[in-house]
């Protein structure tokens, strides 16, 4: 079976908090790679997240470690719409 990993960047304009995160992470841009695989079909080939990944800390940001943590996409995507809301 087929795999990729996409790339992304987004930013949040205040701090925020994912399921799972011991702490509060500071607003900014961050990294969020994306793992998928193909459903492939008779005629066309489609892809299907199995996975997702924030590096830690955000793009210009200082910290002890620098790390990648699995998420769940909706609860990025939640925590993305909520940020748009303030």
């Amino acid at each position: 079976m087929a795999s990729r990993t996409t790339q992304t960047v987004v930013h949040f304009s205040a701090p925020f908090r994912l399921p799972g995160f011991d702490t509060v992470q500071a607003a900014g841009d961050y990294r969020v790679e994306h793992d998928e695989e193909a459903i492939e079909g008779a005629s066309w080939l489609a892809w299907r997240r199995v996975g997702a990944f924030v590096h830690l800390p955000g793009i210009g940001m200082r910290g002890p470690t620098r790390q990648m943590v699995p998420i769940d996409s909706a609860d990025l995507d939640a925590a993305l719409e909520k940020d748009k809301q303030l």
